[in-house]
């Protein structure tokens, strides 16, 4: 089970050093397993550009619920899929951003050549074919 409590604060951006920030979420989660009935309770936080008033309460659990889905499903899944980003035991923070980047900029580049091609296909062309790969990058 979840509850949530969203709060909407009007902000000036270049007190925050956000120079477009209009408004501070504040969403406070407290979730219990049934299983186990342990509660656990997180407070998270969000900068926007909208004026406070623009969104209803809903609206603004769907933008955040929105964006972050879309990292997920735009993002974080084709490098995992592709690359097995997750299988990673590396903490080292400038090896994970590092390799993070590199991977988006392959990506970019497998798109280009692969024109919107489906991951599955672009990896099963691509081990068949390893000269793919290569000839992806120097194009």
């Amino acid at each position: 089970m979840e509850e949530r409590a969203l709060h909407v604060f009007a902000t000036d951006g270049m007190a925050l050093d956000f120079p477009y920030a209009r408004s501070v979420v504040v969403v406070r989660s407290q979730r219990t397993v049934k299983r186990t009935q342990q509660t656990t309770q997180e407070i998270r936080y969000y900068v926007s550009s909208l004026d406070p008033e623009e969104r209803k309460p809903q609206e603004w659990h769907g933008l955040i619920r929105g964006h972050w889905a879309g990292v997920e499903n735009r993002n974080h899944w084709k490098r995992d899929a592709l690359f097995g980003e997750d299988r990673s035991r590396s903490r080292n923070t400038n090896l994970l951003t590092n390799l993070a980047l590199l991977r988006n900029a392959l990506l970019r580049v497998l798109s280009r050549c692969f024109h919107g091609e489906p991951i599955p296909v672009i990896r099963e062309r691509i081990q068949a074919k390893p000269s793919l790969a290569l000839d992806a990058i120097s194009s």
